[in-house]
């Protein structure tokens, strides 16, 4: 269970921050981050963790934390160790309140359980759950472009629905299932071996978002080339779901350590920004 890696604080529980980076895919490229900046960034992504694997395994101070974040964004009160983070870190960055209270009613839709019905839906809940952290982090990075924090949106929604597609087994295991009423009423319910049509109409799906925001990457004013690795090494995901088959058997993609050895290689070197 992800919560195992939650630890008990004064303000409740928290993410134990090494357990954060060794099991997330988005901390190759935060690692790549110049050293007044690291600290910040990770900072925010363990807090959208602690709230996002709240709401996964349905603890039930869930609600509770997802409130005290949203009623920060709207007012500026600090009710929790979450809020605080934001709080403190928006007294170094233009961190504005639509994409927090955004991500708040993403967590809100989990906790609701509620369905998903069309691709139009789904796109919303990657916004919300994903589209939101690009956000954040462009307000984080910096930009002079005005399209930055829309293109950012982009590439955090592709990473959502690289996420829905990789963990499409365990989220049903759990009673949780992220593909659209619409398209499983086209395609057939994503059964292991029964799925190939579905996931590759999925996968499309991601990469045009790819696609349409990979160009927030050279506008950021710094990070850039921690974005990229990031970006590259979630694409990457679909293309071993692709080489394993579409979904031909039942369990998580996973990226052989050697290729994943090989594309950090790539990206490991050259400038911080």
């Amino acid at each position: 269970m992800r919560l195992q890696a939650l630890r008990h604080g004064a303000t409740g529980p928290q993410r134990d921050p090494a357990a954060v980076l060794a099991s997330s895919t988005f901390s190759a490229g935060i690692r790549l981050l110049p050293a007044g900046l690291y600290g910040d960034a990770h900072e925010l992504y363990c807090m959208l963790r602690t709230i996002d694997d709240l709401v996964d395994e349905q603890h039930p101070d869930a609600i509770e934390h997802v409130e005290a974040l949203e009623h920060w964004a709207r007012s500026g009160e600090v009710r929790s160790a979450e809020a605080q983070t934001l709080s403190n870190l928006s007294e170094r960055y233009p961190l504005s309140a639509r994409p927090i209270i955004d991500f708040c009613q993403g967590m809100r839709y989990d906790i609701a359980r509620r369905e998903i019905v069309s691709e139009g839906d789904l796109d919303l809940y990657c916004y919300w759950v994903g589209g939101t952290v690009g956000v954040m982090i462009a307000e984080l990075f910096g930009s002079t472009d005005p399209s930055c924090a829309a293109k950012m949106a982009l590439l955090g929604a592709a990473m959502q629905r690289t996420n829905i597609l990789r963990d499409i087994d365990e989220d049903l295991q759990n009673g949780r299932l992220y593909i659209a009423r619409s398209t499983i009423a086209r395609f057939g319910f994503p059964f292991p071996g029964e799925r190939e049509e579905l996931i590759r109409d999925q996968i499309a799906r991601a990469d045009e978002l790819y696609e349409r925001g990979w160009g927030a990457l050279r506008l950021l004013a710094t990070g850039r080339r921690a974005m990229t690795l990031s970006t590259v090494l979630y694409r990457e995901i679909l293309r071993q779901i692709e080489r394993d088959g579409f979904g031909r058997n039942a369990g998580r993609a996973v990226i052989p350590r050697w290729r994943k050895s090989l594309l950090l290689a790539r990206h490991r070197f050259g400038s911080a920004r």
